[in-house]
């Protein structure tokens, strides 16, 4: 007896309108002197996961999860270091707007050192 369901050797499909559409990127640059460390990695996670979009950073070596704290630490990101942003999902072009604002802002750096 054959248990293979029927077009089993078919490529998997999605539904109309369902396509994975693709990825947004966007160019930042490490701008802390510390680098990405865990605070502003933090920030760049919390923001990630308000969006549906799958965010991934891809630094010179590999790419991370933008919503994991660990891999966007494991870029080991210096002062300095570009890395592309990309976005895929329903919501791509706002979480690259975002997580680009944290970047351009230094992740608050600047105001929190004075406070």
């Amino acid at each position: 007896m054959d248990n293979t369901p029927p077009n089993a050797a078919e490529p998997v499909t999605q539904a109309p309108g369902q396509a994975e559409a693709a990825p947004r990127t966007r160019e930042v640059t490490v701008g802390s002197p510390q680098g990405l460390h865990a605070r502003p990695a933090d920030l760049v996670a919390r923001e990630a996961r308000r969006w549906q979009s799958r965010i991934e950073f891809v630094g010179s070596s590999h790419r991370a999860d933008g919503k994991s704290i660990l891999d966007l630490l494991s870029l080991a990101a210096a002062e300095g270091t570009r890395l592309v942003i990309e976005a895929t999902g329903p919501d791509a072009e706002q979480a690259l707007a975002a997580i680009g604002r944290l970047f351009e802002q230094n992740f608050h750096e600047s105001q929190t050192a004075h406070e």
